[in-house]
């Protein structure tokens, strides 16, 4: 059966399958057909980016990153057909995000914020898990594949932006071989040009951890690219040579 876009509610049954009111179960058919457009999903991940690379260290910008990071992966699980909106697991991921949103106000420490940017980094890396199952369900290069493939490379940048935040708080030494644990911008800036690997001069990571870290998401950056633009031409090439005769 051929995937389709469906923009309404999806239907009670999927050839034979009642979605359940939480999650979905695991037949790419029924994900497909109570999948939607991930053009939001897309705009969402922009919006994360502009505001992580913009937006100064403190209180409210802690507080509405979470916000930000938790509606994208909402926004995911529901576009990719896993959930409903009016689901249990919706409801208990916007209460936990509702916590952690609020937590910076009442406490605070370089410890406590560490904690945070890992449960920034758990969001994020959920939100790249869901969206890629989503990308896989399409089978088929389009234009809903094609938005999660550059939605699911751009996270890995944000991805490693927290996991550089998380490090920089909880490890006592400077995370930067400048002598500073750098602000989320400059973690953003790091983090991209490493993914990106337009090479380094400002600022460089510190320490064997901060190298390790830096080389992995070098690698990810490089094989993911490398893999989405072997699928694309493994498509191209499908289309022209026309279906196999035998």
């Amino acid at each position: 059966m051929a995937a389709t876009e469906v923009g309404g509610a999806p239907p009670p049954e999927v050839d034979g399958l009642r979605a359940p009111d939480g999650l979905t179960p695991g037949s790419r058919i029924a994900r497909l057909r109570a999948s939607h457009s991930y053009g939001l999903v897309l705009a969402l991940v922009l919006v994360a980016l502009v505001f992580t690379a913009l937006a100064p260290d403190g209180d409210w910008s802690t507080s509405l990153r979470v916000v930000i990071l938790a509606t994208m992966l909402v926004v995911a699980l529901w576009t990719s057909g896993v959930v409903r909106l009016t689901s249990w697991p919706i409801a208990t991921l916007l209460i936990v995000a509702a916590f952690g949103a609020l937590s910076p106000v009442v406490t605070g420490g370089r410890t406590f914020t560490g904690l945070l940017a890992i449960a920034d980094s758990a969001l994020v890396a959920a939100t790249i898990a869901v969206i890629g199952l989503g990308a896989v369900d399409q089978r088929e290069v389009n234009r809903q594949s094609l938005r999660a493939a550059i939605a699911v490379y751009l996270l890995f940048g944000l991805l490693f932006v927290s996991i550089y935040g998380g490090v920089a708080a909880l490890d006592p030494g400077p995370f930067f071989e400048q002598g500073i644990d750098g602000t989320t911008p400059q973690h953003w800036y790091f983090s991209f040009s490493t993914l990106a690997t337009l090479g380094y001069g400002d600022f460089t990571a510190a320490g064997s951890l901060g190298h390790l870290l830096a080389v992995v998401e070098a690698l990810i950056g490089q094989l993911y690219l490398v893999t989405v633009l072997a699928v694309l031409v493994g498509h191209l090439g499908q289309k022209r040579g026309g279906p196999d005769p035998r």
